[in-house]
């Protein structure tokens, strides 16, 4: 009888493992799965920030990537650490693709885990200021979607925003309900306006979004954000603060209503927000304490990828 061969199941495994790894299917499984489950529940989704556009192509680069972890404040500093990523933006290029869900293609998450809060109608001399105060105690970015002719009247405040790392939206020049219904060059012009008048308070930033106001969302409204670069932004969560009805029902409203992806609509300007103001007392530690609280991509870097979306969107259109 001949002697058994011990090493022989040995060799077939090794060479079963190294004929998975040369064909990546390991790594395809478990992007199946991110797909599946919702990439950043995983931890396995392809984190944006992991390097600048310079080096994301690097294999070295690639293979020293460590996860990021998400306290927003450690994240931030590392952000701040790196090099940063060339503009990726520009016609026909806005941050985030169209959401079939939202009105028209309009964004209605933010296609990720984290929640992001979004201002409109600012900047306001007395509301504007104490919302960055209370954003900067809590270290959280947002989004504020400001008014033309308030852009051009409060210059400093624009200022302020860009200074605390807030992302900029176009929320059109003087608050036009109906300008989605009005001509394609009407549009166009109020939207360019609007972004002259907010660049010149800050030469050079990035205005990617465009919320329409009242969320009067039309086709024409649309297509004209999206060829000038920016993202039709609408919202998950309203607690429609624009009736004023107190900062314990705004409070709770968002609080209750907040979840992975939400787009939270809130307002500093445009009449009495005070108690706006005084719900974030309330909105920032709770919500913060479930979720990543974060302002939408400005546009400045790499593509990120969206948890249910990946791989047909990859972060840009």
């Amino acid at each position: 009888m001949g002697q058994v061969n011990d090493e022989t199941p040995v060799k077939r495994r090794d060479a079963v493992l190294a004929w998975l790894r040369g064909r990546a299917v390991v790594p395809a499984v478990l992007a199946v799965a991110a797909i599946l489950t919702g990439a950043y529940s995983l931890g396995l989704a392809v984190d944006p920030y992991v390097a600048p556009a310079s080096t994301a192509a690097s294999p070295s680069a690639s293979a020293t990537a460590t996860p990021v972890t998400r306290p927003a404040a450690q994240e931030r500093a590392r952000r701040n650490s790196e090099p940063m990523a060339q503009p990726i933006t520009g016609p026909n290029r806005p941050p985030l693709p169209e959401d079939r869900n939202g009105p028209f293609g309009s964004r209605m998450t933010t296609g990720m885990s984290y929640v992001a809060l979004t201002f409109d109608d600012g900047p306001d001399p007395n509301y504007t200021p104490q919302a960055l105060a209370l954003l900067r105690r809590y270290e959280v970015r947002a989004t504020f979607c400001l008014v033309g002719e308030n852009a051009r009247r409060y210059p400093h405040l624009v200022r302020a925003i860009v200074a605390d790392g807030h992302t900029l939206c176009n929320h059109s020049w003087n608050h036009d309900f109906a300008l989605g219904a009005r001509g394609r060059t009407v549009i166009e012009n109020d939207l360019r306006r609007t972004n002259e008048a907010i660049l010149a308070a800050v030469p050079g930033e990035k205005i990617s979004y465009f919320r329409h106001p009242g969320g009067n969302w039309t086709p024409g409204a649309v297509a004209v954000a999206r060829e000038m670069g920016m993202t039709s932004l609408h919202w998950t969560v309203d607690p429609q603060d624009w009736t004023v009805p107190g900062a314990g029902s705004i409070a709770a409203t968002v609080n209750a209503g907040a979840h992975p992806g939400a787009i939270v609509l809130l307002h500093d300007a445009g009449g009495n927000r005070q108690g706006t103001v005084n719900a974030l007392r309330s909105i920032l530690p709770n919500v913060g304490r479930r979720f990543l609280l974060e302002a939408l991509p400005a546009g400045i870097d790499q593509p990120p990828r969206f948890g249910l979306e990946l791989p047909l969107h990859p972060g840009q259109i």
